[in-house]
């Protein structure tokens, strides 16, 4: 999707939303939430698969993006997708910063990183393994757990991130009833490691 970088001061927005910030670190703040359209990793359990294809979305001017998120009176914006790295979001960021709002990213680590970010959460795929920059300047290793083989995924991006960045194991939702269970004994067994559920879905919030 390399074909995507360059276009900076409009993006395909899927949605967004002022809402809870429900999984990692980060949960139970609350922030501006941005879906950008396009992805290139395509996890088959992926929760917004219609993301996937920008071409669907409509462009956005980003100036009108970010007078929603100041509207909104949210002082943090969550950047996610898709993969929102596809695109070059230097501006997105810089206009952000110009009213002294805080910028987090969710990203597979899978393309070159652009923006200045005061958080990022990198959730690395295996069918499209993340980059060593996103690695290292990854504040929050995110890894969902479908299968036992996951936790062996964890460890190997685990080695790669800056000393201090926070670990989390993440039950993948459709299946979360059968792998909670072997996600918590895995942690109480590594505590490095910290559990992150879904909450918004439990409690029904977008």
């Amino acid at each position: 999707m390399n074909e995507m970088k360059g276009t900076t001061t409009e993006l395909p927005i899927v949605e967004e939303f002022y809402s809870i910030q429900g999984e990692g670190i980060q949960t139970g703040r609350a922030a501006y939430f941005i879906r950008i359209g396009g992805c290139d990793v395509g996890c088959s359990w992926c929760d917004t698969k219609e993301s996937w294809n920008f071409q669907l979305w409509p462009q956005r001017k980003v100036e009108e993006v970010v007078a929603r998120v100041l509207e909104s009176g949210a002082d943090s914006v969550v950047a996610t997708g898709g993969e929102p790295l596809s695109w070059d979001l230097d501006f997105l960021c810089a206009k952000l910063k110009e009213h002294g709002i805080l910028t987090f990213i969710e990203t597979s680590g899978s393309q070159p990183l652009s923006g200045k970010w005061d958080w990022i959460c990198v959730s690395p795929k295996k069918n499209a393994p993340p980059l060593k920059e996103l690695l290292e300047a990854a504040d929050e290793l995110k890894v969902i757990i479908h299968d036992r083989s996951d936790f062996m995924w964890a460890e190997e991006n685990a080695e790669k991130v800056k000393p201090g960045c926070h670990l989390l194991l993440q039950p993948e939702w459709s299946r979360h009833q059968e792998i909670t269970s072997e996600v918590v004994e895995y942690v109480k067994r590594n505590p490095k490691w910290r559990l992150s559920l879904q909450t918004h879905k439990y409690i029904r919030i977008p």
